[in-house]
């Protein structure tokens, strides 16, 4: 190869702006081949810093709050979400087990009506989260984990609390799917094949789509999202037909079973038991604000994804819940007859096609439920790291977490996330019931903190907006709900988390149970409490965070667009030439 001269990457001749050109010889090297750049894509990018330096983290004594702040703002994780996989997030990242199979169990303890309530008034409180979180990540866009705006608006040591609870929640998330997932095959497999084959393939499929980064993640969760979306349209559809009686056993069913056997079951303690499984149907819902700072232009793409949550949950949870409550009776003895909640033979939507007598279409529901499964699995890795990855940048975590190669891949956090699923291949055992009810004891709860969290940083965050002399009109996207909202979700959090208590320290068949029966049904319900207190007391005495004040809050560092003003203004004239359908259209998506 010919030798060529340049000066630091710049041709020769080429004028220095900072002094005269100074040159060197060097080789100019060829191109790798596509085995070395795999390599080199996984090596520490040399301009990632996980903390910039001279930032001091908790010495002991002090949280700088600000530098916490603009580590997790400036994080080189790559930013290459668009905004259909945002929207797609948005509308169906979400649809899992707990839709498709937890509200089997919550329609046999509460009946029709308690399920239609306790989801509507969960979906309610997420309709206000979402939109209290997009407000704070359009305008502050965090690396990795929403936890940052705890850390940063309310408390330090809450901040941990909660960074570490929501990662937890999403490490144990990936073995439990998996698991969930084996229980699935099992409505073909009959035990013919142990259960391990299908966790190894599961797993390497999963992390193999995450080692493609958020691309790959995004790309993965638009195809599995359009299934999933797809599927729950077309059993809106088929229910409604199989309820007027045009199914092949015919029969006009109504509101039959609203009636016989009835609508609720166990009256108040039954809608109270719902509650927590609608909250871990609607978990992940807050992947949207995680994704933020990955996703090319938060600003617009972030709040039109926000705005699709309310059709989700109207459309995809409600209709398709209330259809269920009229076709499956809470009686009917397959909805308690699965091996646990993820168990895909006492999935209500499954049992309802079973019930009409439609051949082949149960098959077909069953492949839906396993590519959610896998849908959720695939976000659990996602999830997880990119906490791990922020809570490293806020010193909060040991600083190997923060490694980020050059492709913007967590690659620590990925490995742990990934260490963590071969907890699945506890499936091919006796003690796979067991596992599952404990992991999911640890996840159980986790999201109703984390929705709790976003509220109350909402909250504090217009407080400090406000006495800080700043105005509404300066937010890029503004809360629908607004402060009243984020109240509204607060309090209902409290009010899960005392429904909850009550659940699980006198269950619904308390009288018959032990009282060694009795303790663990009540860790197993409220296991996640002691988790967040162990990470907050510890961390608050230690470091003797203090709680962030409104007047001295950090409202500065990480805003992403310095002209937000100017294009605001543009925005809005551009809307005033929109016709009304339209701006009633973009209102609402």
């Amino acid at each position: 190869m010919d030798e060529k001269y340049v000066k630091d990457g710049v041709s020769a001749g080429g004028d220095s702006p900072t002094g005269p050109p100074q040159y060197e010889a060097k080789y100019e090297q060829p191109r790798s081949g596509l085995a070395q750049r795999w390599v080199d894509s996984f090596k520490r990018d040399p301009k990632a810093h996980a903390t910039p330096k001279g930032s001091v983290g908790a010495d002991g004594k002090v949280f700088d709050v600000e530098n916490a702040a603009a580590a997790t703002a400036e994080s080189p994780l790559a930013r290459k979400l668009k905004g259909r996989h945002l929207q797609m997030i948005a509308i169906g990242g979400s649809i899992g087990t707990g839709l498709f199979v937890g509200s089997g169990s919550a329609l046999a303890k509460g009946g029709p009506a308690s399920l239609l309530i306790a989801f509507s008034l969960i979906g309610i409180m997420l309709y206000c989260t979402v939109h209290a979180l997009g407000e704070m990540a359009v305008l502050f866009p965090v690396a990795g984990s929403f936890s940052a705006y705890s850390t940063r608006f309310l408390d330090p040591a809450w901040g941990f609390a909660m960074g570490w609870n929501y990662a937890l929640q999403w490490l144990v998330v990936l073995p439990l799917e998996i698991v969930a997932a084996t229980l699935t095959i099992e409505f073909w497999n009959h035990g013919k094949i142990n259960n391990d084959a299908f966790v190894a393939v599961f797993l390497v499929l999963i992390i193999a789509i995450n080692m493609f980064g958020v691309k790959g993640y995004g790309e993965a969760e638009f195809v599995f999202s359009i299934i999933k979306i797809i599927a729950v349209l077309g059993f809106i559809i088929l229910g409604i037909i199989l309820n007027i009686g045009g199914g092949p056993q015919g029969g006009y069913l109504g509101g039959t079973y609203w009636n016989n056997p009835g609508a609720f079951n166990h009256g108040f303690k039954g809608l109270c038991s719902t509650f927590v499984t609608a909250a871990f149907a609607f978990a992940g819902t807050e992947l949207v604000g995680l994704a933020a700072a990955e996703t090319a232009n938060p600003r617009k793409s972030l709040p039109t994804a926000i705005k699709q949550v309310f059709w989700r949950i109207t459309l995809f949870y409600i209709v398709s819940l209330t259809l269920v409550g009229l076709l499956v009776p809470y009686t009917d003895a397959r909805l308690l007859n699965g091996k646990s909640n993820a168990d895909a033979t006492a999935s209500p939507f499954v049992i309802a096609i079973q019930n009409a007598g439609i051949d082949g279409l149960p098959s077909v529901m069953n492949v839906v439920i396993m590519i959610a499964v896998l849908s959720v699995g695939n976000s659990s890795i996602y999830g997880s790291s990119r906490t791990l990855a922020a809570l490293a940048e806020q010193r909060q975590a040991p600083r190997i977490l923060g490694y980020i190669d050059r492709k913007g891949r967590p690659m620590v956090g990925i490995g742990i996330a990934s260490l963590l699923g071969f907890l699945a291949f506890l499936a091919g055992s006796d003690k796979q019931s067991d596992a599952f009810n404990w992991m999911l004891a640890i996840s159980g709860l986790s999201s109703i903190f984390t929705w709790g969290s976003i509220n109350l940083a909402h909250i504090r965050f217009r407080k400090g907006w406000r006495v800080q002399g700043h105005s509404l009109d300066e937010l890029a996207f503004r809360s629908q709900p607004g402060v009243f909202g984020s109240w509204v979700g607060f309090i209902m959090n409290c009010l899960v988390l005392i429904a909850q208590f009550w659940t699980g320290f006198a269950p619904i068949d308390y009288a018959t149970m032990t009282s060694t029966q009795l303790t663990i049904s009540w860790f197993q319900a409220y296991l996640a409490a002691p988790i967040v207190i162990a990470f907050y007391v510890p961390y608050k005495i230690i470091y003797r965070t203090p709680f962030v004040r409104s007047h001295n809050m950090d409202l500065h560092s990480g805003i992403r667009e310095l002209n937000l003003a100017e294009l605001i203004a543009e925005e809005r004239v551009e809307r005033a030439t929109w016709p009304k359908w339209k701006r009633w259209y973009k209102f609402f998506c």
